[in-house]
């Protein structure tokens, strides 16, 4: 039987009782699907995690992605390695939500603690669920009917700059143009609205002025991430963290070079396109 424990009062909630790597029951997975959209998101401890049941487990969910901009493990192209140490420093230090750049960005991300700092290296989460009930009547009614645009090569600039990077990355944006998201969405499964632009890909609002545009997604930036709507996920050996992507955000605290962290992490598509 699942063991629950809320781990904040907006988003998130440790699950127990539960071995991921082995077969899933239709009972079981019902429950973690529930759970996934009641908390945003859902972490494990403890779970012995091989790559063959990463990909299983993730299957469960939806078809996962493949990552050209990350390596991957050989033989499975959709398990990414995200991997720091004092020769490789984390790059992306921006609350964000994974490839809104995406006409049809992921459900979400099942993310496992392979090699863990023995201090910093956690990950924080915002309910964007939460963000949009705390906002008034009044701006909730003026941003439903805004859309904004979202960019690849904005959120890779720094990755484009780099020697190489523009030949590396060349397809990937040929093949993600700028794209137009509604400020605020609608979750396809449970209903929730929630703020829908963050700092990494969102370059602007349609249809307003720059200084318009970049007052509003400064004062949005800042209010999706207030502490209320948060929780921290303090990372151990075999822990795993699975996020609802189309209505959270997250940020890495690289607080811990030059010490090693090595994660793995699947994505999991989604055919529905934010609306």
């Amino acid at each position: 039987m699942l063991q629950i424990n809320p781990v904040a009062g907006a988003i998130g909630a440790e699950i127990s009782g539960i071995d991921l790597s082995a077969e899933i029951s239709d009972r079981e997975f019902s429950e973690l699907q529930r759970l996934l959209l009641q908390y945003e998101v859902i972490f494990f401890r403890d779970q012995p995690f091989p790559p063959e049941a990463h990909a299983r487990f993730a299957r469960l969910f939806g078809e996962p992605q493949c990552h050209e901009a990350y390596p991957h493990i050989s033989g499975l192209p959709e398990l990414t390695i995200l991997e720091n140490d004092r020769e490789h420093p984390s790059k992306i230090e921006m609350w964000h939500t994974d490839m809104t750049f995406r006409r049809c960005p992921p459900l979400g991300s099942i993310l496992h603690g392979v090699i863990i700092p023995e201090r910093g290296g956690d990950t924080l989460f915002a309910s964007m669920s939460a963000a949009y009930d705390n906002l008034s009547d009044s701006m909730q009614s003026f941003l439903s009917g805004l859309t904004a645009m979202h960019d690849f090569s904005y959120g890779f600039r720094e990755s484009l700059e780099e020697p190489g990077g523009r030949e590396r990355l060349a397809q990937m944006v040929v093949d993600n143009p700028p794209v137009e998201h509604p400020v605020i969405r609608t979750h396809p499964v449970s209903g929730k609205k929630s703020v829908f632009v963050n700092a990494l890909f969102t370059v602007r609002i349609c249809g307003m002025k720059a200084k318009e545009s970049d007052a509003l997604l400064q004062f949005l930036y800042e209010h999706a991430v207030l502490p209320e709507h948060t929780c921290r996920f303090n990372w151990r050996p075999d822990s795993i963290a699975f996020w609802d992507n189309r209505i959270t955000q997250h940020k890495p605290v690289n607080d811990y070079w030059p010490q090693h962290r090595k994660m793995q992490r699947i994505t999991i598509d989604d055919g529905n396109r934010p609306a």
